[in-house]
């Protein structure tokens, strides 16, 4: 088993963001996952199996103003191991992304916060700044308990058949469940459009 869970978050207004901070963003939080399944996967299949467990979010399926550069490395490797997953299943190889909400950690107290712009003070961007500025960590008095989130993730790897998503608080689940429901509904009033240009 292999359990990757480094990561960190950049925010800040997509603007504001310097190409050093979306490098690091998208090489720690996508780059890196994707090579280190790469690199394991020949064993996996020399075993015969194996599980990999990825540390997502729901920031996977939902986004925050503010958090752009956040939500594309975790959109990216999603995207990646969904398309991965069924590529290993018959090497008997076992993918989870671990998608928890807010959680007790110190993640909140290590974001690489953009310099701010003056230009977006009146945004939701700029609210987001004094926000930040406000509070020595955003995670401080989050829901999610961490020794609960490591021992469900330890549970899953015992789960079989590997669960392909494992939404951990009741914050992920609502906030996860609402994009999803509001998506569908979305995606459903396009069903005559997208039709009208087959054949």
């Amino acid at each position: 088993m292999v359990f990757s869970n480094a990561g960190r978050g950049a925010v800040g207004g997509a603007e504001e963001m310097t190409d050093a901070a979306i490098n690091e963003q998208i090489a720690l939080n996508m780059t890196a996952p994707i090579q280190l399944l790469r690199a394991v996967l020949p064993h996996f299949r020399a075993q015969g199996g194996g599980r990999f467990i990825q540390t997502s979010t729901m920031g996977a399926h939902i986004t925050t103003p503010g958090a752009s550069m956040y939500h594309a490395s975790k959109w990216g490797v999603e995207g990646f191991l969904e398309s991965v997953i069924p590529e290993v299943a018959t090497f008997g190889v076992g993918i989870t992304m671990v998608e928890p909400g807010a959680v007790r950690t110190t993640f909140g107290a290590n974001l690489n916060i953009a310099e701010p712009m003056p230009e977006y003070a009146g945004t939701i961007v700029g609210q987001l700044h004094q926000y930040l500025a406000s509070t020595e960590s955003v995670t401080a008095e989050a829901p999610g308990d961490p020794d609960k989130v490591a021992a469900a993730i330890i549970a899953s790897a015992y789960t079989e058949p590997a669960p392909r998503r494992l939404a951990l608080g009741s914050d992920s689940y609502e906030a996860m469940r609402s994009a999803l429901t509001s998506r569908i509904s979305e995606l459903d009033t396009q069903k005559e459009t997208a039709a009208a240009i087959d054949f």
